[in-house]
């Protein structure tokens, strides 16, 4: 039941309505698109503000009481925005959905591998990861679909409704989940003992230290391109009603990936880096091709990069010891966080100079730095 609870908290997580038409809301809110980005400045800064810190916090109290606190968070956002559209509620909402991120990041990793551990069953983690991340594309996914009659039925206030809904649902299911924690070591037991030592973890420990780099690299650099799907898609020729066929193609690769993780958790170092060195050059020949083809190499691109990071996380979590697990994978979690800006403001300073296709080819450039890294780390140990 455990991981079925895990699967269902991952869905109802990604299932919010709003997510397809919010910016509309914004735009009929007379919100400029200047005044949009700095929305999302503050929900980004808001994540990486809180993340370390929260990820304590689940240490230090209880993983499930985040883990429920986050999607209420995040349902007082959605309910606000949509009750007063205006510049200050879509901020208030941003800052209440960047920090329904931040505690569940960190958090539901901690959790789902200590339950797993605890039924002497952790080797099962990537496998259960993949599945969760697969659940929440299929949810984000259907609520795309529904979106479209729902908005029509009933606007705003409907999807809205049905968004914190979800979060309602997602909050509830966090209570099921099991939490057994073991005790802390003798001078762990306060908040700042528990930030001090996970920080040292991540900071001290090589082994601990490469994981961290490895997730926050390979999850976040495909994680910001699939944003940008849809320019790729109108720079082949397509007619704009043919794009969302190319993002599903895309999206159907990834889910794949999640899937396939708990078999790629057993690859070696050497065919792990193969593995991310291969997608890369599928990454940049589908991309270059300028051809719609090409995006079932993308698809394939982005399957095998889900793929590597979940087994990136579950070789993390293999890393950790002691009792500030979600400190440590929250330091994971701004990573992340921090590569996706540099991402985003990489391409927005290369997209008006270069092609969408030569930028995303660009961007497969670090990946290939990681499949190098990997083989000789296996090279490293054989010695």
């Amino acid at each position: 039941m455990l991981v079925i609870k895990l699967y269902a908290y991952a869905f109802l997580g990604e299932f919010i309505l709003l997510y397809p038409v919010y910016t509309l809301l914004f735009a009929d809110a007379g919100v400029s698109v200047a005044e949009a980005s700095v929305l999302f400045v503050i929900w980004s800064v808001t994540g990486m503000v809180l993340e370390v810190p929260s990820g304590a916090w689940a240490d230090t109290v209880s993983r499930r009481l985040l883990l429920f606190l986050g999607p209420l968070l995040a349902g007082a956002g959605y309910a606000l925005w949509v009750s007063v559209p205006s510049f200050w509620a879509f901020a208030a909402g941003f800052v209440l959905w960047g920090a329904q991120g931040a505690l569940v990041s960190g958090s539901y990793e901690a959790l789902a591998y200590e339950e797993l551990q605890r039924r002497g069953q952790e080797g099962r983690y990537a496998a259960v990861m993949g599945r969760a991340e697969a659940a929440g594309l299929v949810a984000n996914a259907l609520a795309i679909g529904l979106a479209v009659p729902a908005f029509a039925a009933g606007g705003y206030a409907v999807v809205g409704a049905a968004s914190v809904a979800a979060c309602v649902l997602c909050a509830v299911t966090a209570l099921t989940l099991p939490e057994h924690r073991a005790p802390r070591p003798a001078g762990e037991e306060g908040y700042l003992a528990v930030l001090r030592s996970g920080l040292a973890v991540a900071r001290a420990d090589r082994a601990v230290l490469r994981a961290l780099l490895l997730v926050a690299v390979v999850t976040a650099i495909w994680g910001a391109l699939e944003e940008y799907i849809p320019f790729l898609g109108l720079e082949t020729g397509v007619a704009e009603s043919a794009v969302p066929l190319l993002v599903l193609v895309v999206w159907i690769g990834a889910t794949a990936g999640g899937l396939l993780a708990g078999v790629a958790a057993r690859l070696p170092d050497r065919a792990y880096g193969l593995t991310v060195a291969g997608a890369a050059v599928a990454l940049a020949a589908g991309a270059l091709s300028g051809h719609p083809a090409g995006f079932v190499l993308i698809a394939g691109a982005f399957g095998a990069f889900q793929l590597a990071g979940v087994v990136a996380d579950a070789r993390l979590q293999e890393r950790i010891g002691g009792a500030a697990r979600a400190t440590v994978t929250s330091v994971a979690g701004l990573g992340m966080n921090v590569v996706t800006l540099v991402v985003y403001a990489g391409y927005g300073a290369v997209s008006g100079r270069l092609s969408n296709g030569v930028a995303f080819a660009l961007f497969a450039v670090p990946y290939v730095v990681v499949a190098v890294l990997a083989g000789r780390r296996e090279r490293a140990v054989a010695q």
